[in-house]
Order: structure tokens, then C-alpha cells, then sequence
């Protein structure tokens, strides 16, 4: 299409905490987006405010099975898999088939209509690193036998999988590598440590650090994920994959004191054992994207924070 045209835009998991946020822009741009979703981690109260729009549809459907769409297709963001630790434990084998099966299906769509896929993929796929920060040109740390490797592999099979439908095919394939994002639509019980913290603090209970609380990551908000990822998508002569993340890096303890100042929360910090794989450190090396993009984040983790718990308290007292 034409740059400036309008386009028909498959949303896989547009329903999910990124999908819904990434729904919502592209309708914004005047996009007709139709959002393919089993609801098995993503919510109708994400998307409710966007079921009036005309220029959106939902589908209920997992991209397991095979799925015909009759229209056009220009491009597709390809979101759906569970990508919490505790949804994508709870059944690992259906994990590894949303990341191998359904990819398959959405880039054999991809393949039927000449539309463009974005891939998400995770920073997971570095595993627990051996290199800080990661760059794209790691390869990974990742134990295959692990409780997280349903995810870990299975993203990294994704990832193989679209190189290989762009050089057997010639599909046009794009890779972002997403590092941890919060923000509004969270799931309050999806075991991310930023909504763990939150919900802890403003029900005035104890906080729950992992290890010593040494560990490190790098908390992305969400606006400047969705910017990545369609900026990335509009790129032309690049499939990546790069990593869309805030380098900013913080200790999971110092993450913790954050958001107990800025609740005005009276919890304490109490320490569990690490759980099995719980990678060390997590920090994106940006400077792809900066490059290829012209992107990098723009919002400030407290900044970012208050906006989520602002969004938690609302959630809290429906």
C-alpha cells in the first residue's frame, strides 16, 4: 500500500495487556484492525472501550487452530502466547504450540495475503545472560529443560521459524525482541514483579522480593513499546530482530522501595527463594533501534509508575 493509506491490520492476542494498548493506536491512526484473541490471558475490559468503533472487529479464536480470513490483509502483529510465568506454566505444552503452531498459521496467512508480520518476541530468549547488556547479536544462555523453557524455546522457535518463511518464501517478516513493559491493563495476578509490587503495597501486605533482590531489570512503559513496535513495522529493508526496551536498569529491591514510596505504602519487604531460571540481569541494548528506528524510550520509570497506579487504585475500587 501506499505510504499514508489506511490499512487492514490482524492483531493476534489484541485483546492482552501490549495487544489492546497496540489495537487502540493503530485504530487511532484510522486503521481497521481486527483482534484475534481466546481469551485465555487477555480480557474483554481491554478492548470494551474499542467495541463500538467501526473500524474494529473481534474475533474469538486461538491461533493454534487454523484461521481462514476471507478480506485483505496488509499487515499482522503476531502477540498471542501467554508471557507471564505463571500463565505460560500453567500449561506449557499448549505454550510451546501457541509459539510453533500458531506461528505457523499466522505466517502461512501472512504468506496467502502478501501482508507484512511482526513477530513478538521476548528478551527471554537470552536466557540468563552471560553478556550485559544483551545485544542482538547474543545468542543466549537458555537451559531447554527448564519450567521457563516452554516459553524461552518456544519464542526462540518462533523466531527461526520467520527467518526461515522470509528466506524459503519471501514473507515479510519483522522481529522485535520486547524487554519487561508495564503499565495500565496489567493483569493484577499475572505474577509480573511490577503489578506483584503494586497490588502488594496499596492492599498494605507484605512485598514479596525473589533472592537477595539483587537481580536487575529494565522496565519499559508501554506507550514507547507500541511506538517500537510500529515504527518497526513501517521500516522498510529491515526485519530485525532489535530489542525495544528502556536500558534504564534497576535491582529488583530498589523496584520494590519505588513503589512503596510512591503508594505511600506502609509494606514491608519480606524475601522468598529465587525461582528456578530467574535470569540475574536484564538490560536491552538499544542502539539498533536508535539507528535502524530513530526510537528510544521516552518515559521515566516514576513517571510510568504513577501512571499504573493510578490505573491499579481504579481497578481496586470497582
Amino acid at each position: 500500500m501506499k505510504e499514508g493509506n489506511k490499512k487492514t491490520i490482524l492483531v493476534t492476542g489484541g485483546a492482552g495487556f501490549i495487544g489492546s494498548h497496540l489495537c487502540e493506536k493503530l485504530l487511532g491512526q484510522g486503521n481497521k484492525v481486527i483482534c484475534l484473541d481466546n481469551f485465555f490471558t487477555g480480557s474483554r475490559d481491554n478492548i470494551s472501550h474499542l467495541l463500538k468503533n467501526k473500524n474494529f472487529t473481534l474475533i474469538e479464536r486461538d491461533i493454534i487452530n487454523n484461521f481462514n480470513y476471507g478480506g485483505s490483509l496488509d499487515q499482522i502483529y503476531n502477540l498471542a502466547c501467554p508471557a507471564s510465568p505463571i500463565a505460560y506454566q500453567h500449561d506449557p505444552v499448549k505454550t510451546v504450540k501457541a509459539n510453533v503452531k500458531g506461528s505457523i498459521n499466522m505466517l502461512e496467512l501472512a504468506k496467502e495475503k502478501s501482508a507484512g508480520i511482526l513477530q513478538a518476541s521476548t528478551s527471554e530468549i537470552y536466557g540468563d545472560p552471560l553478556v550485559h547488556p544483551q545485544g542482538e547479536d547474543y545468542w543466549g544462555n537458555v537451559n531447554p529443560l527448564s519450567p521457563r523453557a516452554c516459553y524461552d524455546e518456544g519464542k526462540r522457535c518462533a523466531e527461526t521459524l520467520f527467518a526461515d518463511y522470509q528466506r524459503e518464501y519471501g514473507v515479510d517478516i519483522k522481529i522485535v525482541r520486547i524487554f519487561n513493559t508495564y503499565g495500565p491493563r496489567m493483569a493484577k495476578n499475572d505474577g509480573r514483579v511490577v503489578s506483584n509490587f503494586i497490588m502488594q503495597a496499596l492492599s498494605g501486605g507484605e512485598i514479596t522480593v525473589y533472592g537477595d533482590g539483587g537481580q536487575t531489570r529494565s522496565f519499559q512503559y508501554i506507550d514507547d513499546l507500541v511506538e517500537g513496535m510500529i515504527k518497526m513495522m513501517e521500516k522498510n529493508n529491515f526485519i530485525g530482530p532489535v530489542n525495544i526496551g528502556n536500558p534504564g536498569e534497576f535491582t529488583i529491591k530498589e523496584l520494590a522501595e519505588r513503589v512503596i514510596k510512591l503508594t505511600g505504602s506502609k509494606s514491608n519487604i519480606v524475601y522468598g527463594d529465587l525461582p528456578e531460571g530467574d535470569p540475574k540481569q536484564r538490560q536491552p541494548d538499544i542502539s539498533l533501534a536508535k539507528k535502524k528506528l530513530g526510537w528510544e524510550p521516552k518515559i521515566k520509570l516514576e513517571e510510568g509508575l504513577l501512571k499504573t497506579i493510578g490505573y491499579f487504585k481504579e481497578i481496586l475500587n470497582k
